[in-house]
């Protein structure tokens, strides 16, 4: 990884500009689409966004250069060396990373179906404050984004820390990349995953872990499972240990989802509890 990790660094800087054209929309759809995307960048595009980052950065290595003037080998190269690098230092962390996306995705929804575009965007990280009609971000450099009806692009990022991010081609599509939140890590000792699942048997739990369904709050979860506020919130804890589900808070109420390796041990569950899981996903 850290041969990978060297090549990508002149195009990455730490800080300031870097090429929008690494960073594909098509890259909602998964990395296969993304990379397919990367490879077809017209020679203009890459001359001239290579251009502007040359000028911030130390010389290019001979491979970039080529890719600069146009060299759709040098172009692949970058893909591949992509690859790699997301195998190596993503995919392992992987179920981590999207349990926390899922998380911010469905309390972004359940702000937008319970109060609209005003409330999805009152209810973004504190970095970001919806001003209408202005949403303010505290981002690197001093610089405004007009929509001019063309509608703003969310997308939570794992990997995104401090200050939300943009393209810096005003034509490309309106995008703002926000951090996740990030739990600081307890400092008491952790359940170890396998007694936490041990303690899972029960017709009760298995409730639990069904009711959460695409997204819902404690009180939501006690009803759905039939018992008790504090019965819910403890199970939530339990399965939350087990690292089957994430709570995020909104606001004075917490928002339970699901992470990949809860939703695949109710696909795995008996047929009956895996029906009841589809009816509410």
């Amino acid at each position: 990884m850290n041969g990978e990790a060297r090549l990508l660094a002149p195009l990455v800087p730490t800080r300031g500009y870097f090429p929008d054209f690494l960073t594909p929309a098509e890259g909602v759809l998964g990395l296969t689409d993304a990379l397919a995307a990367l490879r077809e960048t017209p020679a203009s595009r890459l001359h001239e966004e290579l251009a502007r980052l040359s000028m911030a950065a130390r010389p290019f290595p001979s491979w970039i250069r080529a890719m600069a003037e146009g060299d759709t080998r040098a172009l692949g190269r970058l893909a591949g060396i992509l690859q790699r690098y997301y195998e190596a230092a993503v995919a392992p962390h992987w179920p981590r990373v999207q349990s926390r996306i899922e998380a911010d995705r469905a309390a972004r929804g359940r702000a937008l179906l319970d109060g609209g575009a005003d409330r999805l965007l009152a209810s973004l990280p504190p970095m970001m404050r919806w001003r209408p009609p202005v949403l303010e971000a505290d981002y690197p450099v001093d610089r405004d984004l007009h929509l001019g009806g063309r509608g703003l692009l969310l997308l939570p990022s794992y990997f995104c820390r401090r200050t939300p991010v943009t393209f810096h081609n005003t034509d490309l599509t309106p995008v703002l990349v926000y951090p996740v939140e990030h739990h600081t890590p307890r400092l008491t000792p952790q359940v170890p995953p396998e007694r936490s699942l041990g303690r899972l048997v029960g017709q009760t739990r298995s409730a639990i872990l069904q009711g959460i369904g695409v997204g819902c709050t404690t009180s939501e979860l006690a009803r759905r499972a039939d018992v008790s506020l504090a019965s819910a919130s403890q199970h939530a804890t339990v399965l939350r240990d087990a690292g089957l589900l994430v709570t995020l808070r909104q606001g004075n109420a917490v928002l339970h989802t699901l992470t990949p390796l809860g939703a695949a041990l109710l696909r795995g569950a008996r047929p009956a509890e895996a029906a009841a899981y589809e009816r509410l996903g």
